[in-house]
C-alpha cells in the first residue's frame, strides 16, 4: 500500500511539473459558484438568453485620481482558449450535482460572445466600463473570474509604477520585484504591467523573453563576498562585462571601501581599455547622504558621467522625498513596493450585468444597496472621453446608452450624476468613444499591439491627462458623467424599486 501510494505521489509530482513547464490550461480558474450558477440557468432554459456585462471599479488604489488600464492581451489569450478537456469534464462529473445535459454542454463549449474593452495603457476611471461582454448568459457569467483577476492584478501594478515613475521626475525606474512577487504570473505579468505603466526594464528574465520587456541587472552581494576581497571582484566583473559595468558598493563600506574600489578598478582595468564605466549601485543606508557623497567621489576622480542607480525598499513618496533633499540619483531599482503595490495591494473592479433580452427588448438591470457607490449604472452602454481641442487635455468622461452619438461639431451638456445641479456645456471639444471591439460571436477581431507599442500609447495618453488629476495628494476629481437618457433609465429603476418596497 505504502509503496502504491509513493508511486501514486509521483506520478502526481510528475504530471505536477509538466503542466507548470507547458501553457496552463486555465479554464478552471474560477469560482466554483460560476458553475454552479451555468448549471441551474441551463436547467432554467437560459442556454441561450443573452445578457450584458460590465467591468468597472469604483476607488483608485492609493486614493489617486486615475488608473492604468492592463492585462487586455492576456483576457483575449484567456478567451481564445477557453474550453474543457477531459480531465476537467471528469472533476465535474465526481462532483455529483451537475446534470448530464449540462456536463455534455460543456464537452462541445464554444465561446460565442461578444467583447469591447478600453484599451491597454488608456488611463481609467471610476464606475465606468472597461470591458463589457454580451452573450448567452451561462458563457458571459463564467468568465467574471479570470476576467477580474487578470485586469485587477495588471491595472493594479501598471498603476503604481506610474506613480513611481512620475515621482522619479524623468529617471529611468527598474522593476526588481520578482523574488517578493505574490507567484510566478505575479512576478511575470507585474512587470509586464510595470513596463505600461512606464518601467524601463526588469530584472525578471521571463518577462524579457516572452513579452520584450528589457532585462537589466548586474550583481548581488554574494558576487563581492564570493572574491578574497572588494577590488578583486570588482575587477573580475569589470574584466567580464568592460562595456556595461555598474559596480555594487554597499557590501561593507560605501565611502571608504566601495567608492575607493570602484574607481581604483576604473582606473586599473577599464580606462587602459579605452572604455568608460557605466555606473554604481547603492541599496542601503542612507540614500540622500550616500549619494551626495558618491557623486562628489566619483566627479573628482574624473568620473562625473558614471550614474548612480540606488534600491532598497523604494516607493514613490521615498522617491519623493529624498529628491527633494538632493539626492544625487540616476536611475532606481524599485522591488516589493512597485510588484505588489504594497501601499494598496487591491484593484477593486468588479463585474455585474447590466442588462438582458427578452422577446428581442433589452431590459437594463440594476444593483441596488444601501452603499450608494455600489449601485450601478443600468443597461448597454458606452464610454466617450472628451478631449478640449484647444489644449487636447480631457475634460471629463461620459457614460452614455449604446446607440448613443455625442456630436462634437455641437455644444454637449455634462452634469454630476449624483449632484445634478452641477452642469457645465461644453464646446469646442472633439468626443472619442473609448471602447473597442475585441470579440465578435467568439472571435477575437482585435489585433494586440506589441508591447512597446502600448507603453509608449499610455505615456501619450497620460499626456492628456491634468497634472492636477495626477498629484499624489488630493488630486482633482476626474469628472466621470451618465448621458440624460442613461441617468433616466437608472432612476426610473431606483424610484420603481422604491415604490415597489413601498407596498410592502
Amino acid at each position: 500500500m505504502q509503496e502504491n501510494g509513493r508511486v501514486a505521489q509521483t506520478i502526481m509530482n510528475y504530471t505536477l511539473l509538466t503542466y507548470m513547464k507547458n501553457e496552463m490550461n486555465l479554464t478552471m480558474l474560477t469560482d466554483f459558484y460560476e458553475f454552479t450558477m451555468m448549471n441551474g440557468f441551463f436547467a432554467e432554459g437560459y442556454k441561450d438568453k443573452i445578457a450584458y456585462f460590465d467591468m468597472f471599479f469604483r476607488k483608485v488604489p492609493d486614493n489617486a485620481g486615475f488608473a492604468i488600464m492592463a492585462g487586455v492581451e492576456q483576457v483575449i489569450d484567456y478567451l481564445k482558449e477557453l474550453r474543457f478537456n477531459d480531465d476537467d469534464i471528469q472533476y465535474l462529473k465526481e462532483k455529483g450535482i451537475f446534470s448530464d445535459d449540462f456536463i455534455e454542454y460543456l464537452k462541445n463549449f464554444e465561446f460565442k460572445c461578444d467583447v469591447w474593452a478600453i484599451p491597454e495603457g488608456t488611463p481609467i476611471f471610476p464606475n465606468e466600463p472597461i470591458i463589457t461582454v454580451r452573450g448567452p448568459l451561462i458563457q458571459a457569467q463564467f468568465i467574471e473570474t479570470m476576467i477580474l483577476l487578470t485586469i485587477n492584478h495588471q491595472s493594479l501594478i501598471a498603476t503604481k509604477c506610474n506613480r513611481i515613475v512620475r515621482a522619479a521626475e524623468g529617471r529611468p525606474i527598474m522593476e526588481f520585484g520578482s523574488r517578493r512577487a505574490q507567484g510566478p504570473d505575479g512576478a511575470i505579468l507585474g512587470a509586464r504591467a510595470a513596463y505600461i505603466g512606464g518601467a524601463a526594464g526588469t530584472a525578471c528574465t521571463i518577462s524579457d523573453r516572452k513579452f520584450g520587456v528589457p532585462a537589466l541587472g548586474t550583481m548581488a552581494h554574494s558576487w563581492v563576498q564570493s572574491f578574497d576581497s572588494e577590488y578583486e571582484a570588482f575587477r573580475a566583473y569589470a574584466l567580464a562585462y568592460p562595456k556595461s559595468c555598474t559596480l555594487l558598493i554597499d557590501t561593507f563600506n560605501v565611502l571608504k571601501s566601495g567608492v575607493p574600489n570602484a574607481i581604483r578598478v576604473f582606473d586599473e582595468v577599464l580606462k587602459p581599455m579605452g572604455v568608460r564605466p557605466q555606473g554604481v549601485r547603492i541599496d542601503s543606508g542612507d540614500i540622500t547622504y550616500l549619494t551626495k557623497k558618491t557623486r562628489k567621489m566619483l566627479d573628482d576622480a574624473g568620473y562625473s558621467d558614471v550614474s548612480i542607480v540606488v534600491s532598497n525598499s523604494l516607493d514613490e513618496y521615498i522617491i519623493q522625498d529624498i529628491l527633494k533633499q538632493g539626492a544625487c540619483i540616476d536611475s532606481f531599482g524599485v522591488g516589493e513596493r512597485l510588484i505588489t503595490s504594497k501601499s494598496e495591494p487591491v484593484f477593486g473592479g468588479v463585474y455585474k450585468l447590466a442588462a438582458v433580452e427578452k422577446n428581442g427588448m433589452l431590459i437594463p438591470k440594476i444593483k441596488i444597496s444601501e452603499n450608494v457607490s455600489k449601485i450601478t449604472n443600468p443597461g448597454f452602454k458606452k464610454v466617450y472621453r472628451l478631449f478640449a481641442n484647444d489644449t487636447g487635455k480631457a475634460i471629463a468622461d461620459v457614460i452614455t446608452l449604446a446607440d448613443e452619438v455625442i456630436d462634437s461639431s455641437k455644444e454637449y451638456e455634462i452634469f454630476d450624476p449624483d449632484h445634478t445641479w452641477k452642469r457645465k456645456t461644453v464646446t469646442g471639444f472633439t468626443a472619442v468613444e473609448l471602447q473597442v471591439p475585441i470579440f465578435r460571436g467568439g472571435e477575437c477581431v482585435y489585433n494586440t499591439p506589441a508591447l512597446s507599442e502600448i507603453k509608449k500609447y499610455c505615456e501619450q495618453q497620460l499626456d492628456t491627462i491634468w497634472d492636477e488629476v495626477k498629484r499624489f495628494e488630493n488630486p482633482h476629481e476626474y469628472y466621470v458623467d451618465l448621458s440624460q437618457k442613461l441617468w433616466d433609465i437608472k432612476y426610473s429603476l431606483l424610484s420603481e424599486h422604491d415604490r415597489q418596497n413601498n407596498k410592502k
